[in-house]
């Protein structure tokens, strides 16, 4: 069944990739450059999706990702690492087992090698605090020891995100850190894609 009608945004004709056109691809291209340009919105939205959820912690997750962007932010950190401190925790609804992957696959197309590093690394890095207590080994982040990131990680473990489940902590508005977010995913330095959102 056809449902192109009058007005409709336009389509590809195939039913199979194998058909595609170059037309079907340029009218593709135009909508995934359109949708792109939402990409930014949809990030902010998800984000606010952890508000409200504090999973035993004295504060949720929301919080928690403001107060490590504001730590980084207080100290000077780039706009860049401020975004990924901000999302590094995005990844909680949708990866519960694995969080820190799921952020660092939605940060990696905007941002540099070592900060793509620090966020896919940062729950073994933090589980040094509290991984012996669950029956794990603390030590897993010594594996990556000689790695040319790894001090970066441990810092951001130690001094942002750790330290950022304070209720009386300060926590800039998400609307703080918006413009923050927009400019980083504004245009991806690596993907796959990179060309199609030129």
């Amino acid at each position: 069944m056809n449902d192109m009608t009058v007005g409709a945004p336009e389509r590809a004709n195939f039913s199979d990739m194998k058909e595609g056109t170059q037309e079907d691809w340029e009218i593709i291209g135009g909508c995934f450059r359109e949708f792109a340009k939402g990409h930014p919105d949809r990030i902010l939205e998800h984000l606010k999706l952890l508000g409200g959820d504090f999973g035993g912690f004295k504060v949720d997750r929301l919080t928690h990702c403001l107060q490590t962007a504001t730590l980084a932010h207080r100290d000077s950190k780039d706009e860049e690492y401020v975004v990924c401190a901000l999302l590094h925790d995005i990844g909680d609804t949708l990866g519960t087992f694995n969080h820190a992957d799921i952020a660092a696959a939605i940060v990696e197309p905007f941002v540099s090698e070592e900060n793509h590093w620090m966020v896919k690394h940062h729950a073994i890095f933090q589980g040094y605090y509290f991984f012996h207590h669950l029956g794990m080994d603390r030590n897993l982040r010594e594996q990556y020891r000689d790695h040319p990131y790894y001090e970066r990680t441990l810092e951001f473990v130690s001094k942002y995100d750790s330290p950022a489940f304070n209720p009386d902590g300060e926590t800039l508005p998400l609307e703080f850190f918006e413009p923050m977010v927009r400019r980083v995913m504004a245009k991806p330095k690596r993907s796959l894609y990179k060309a199609v959102s030129e």
